[in-house]
């Protein structure tokens, strides 16, 4: 069985977000390596489509890449909450939108090579409008797109977020 065994774990860093932590391992032949490893609480992302079959959208600018991306409204999970309850949140403050029917559409390891985030998605229809509230440090403008051509976008790359993309295909199957 292809399993490493952890024989010691060393933290490095407990931050607001992740921790970041070592860990000594020996490989299935029996030799020692070592993994960094980030945790991760785990996150939201719920793909919003109205009866006209508009999807909705948060653009947001994201330090890391440098870029603003363009994804499906998302979060995450604080401690103790239920991934659906997160995702119900998520969609309220990042477009103010509220969902008659939420479907589950499973989960995303975005990064498993290095992190142990884990992504639950959901698909919300029988949209209600309402005030976007997003927190005091988020910054998101919401577009608004046809599923056929986000589809498209996820196709040509000019939507590039893992989890948005994972949403979008996992949700056109169940549309």
């Amino acid at each position: 069985m292809m399993e490493e065994k952890t024989i010691k774990t060393k933290g490095i860093y407990e931050g607001k977000i992740i921790n970041l932590r070592v860990d000594t391992i020996k490989l299935p032949d029996g030799r020692e390596a070592t993994r960094e490893i980030i945790e991760h609480p785990g996150g939201v992302a719920v793909l919003p489509v109205d009866a006209d079959g508009n999807v909705y959208l948060v653009r947001q600018y994201r330090k890391p890449i440098e870029h603003a991306l363009l994804e499906a409204p998302a979060g995450k999970l604080c401690k103790g909450e239920e991934h659906l309850s997160c995702g119900i949140r998520e969609l309220k403050e990042e477009t103010g939108l509220t969902a008659g029917s939420i479907t589950y559409l499973g989960f995303v390891f975005p990064s498993p090579g290095y992190s142990n985030e884990v992504i639950h998605l959901y698909l919300a229809r029988q949209l209600s409008h309402g005030q976007q509230n997003t927190d005091s440090d988020e910054f998101v403008d919401i577009e608004v797109y046809h599923i056929d051509d986000v589809i498209k976008m996820c196709q040509s790359g000019e939507i590039t977020d893992a989890k948005t993309v994972a949403a979008v295909f996992r949700a056109k199957a169940v549309i």
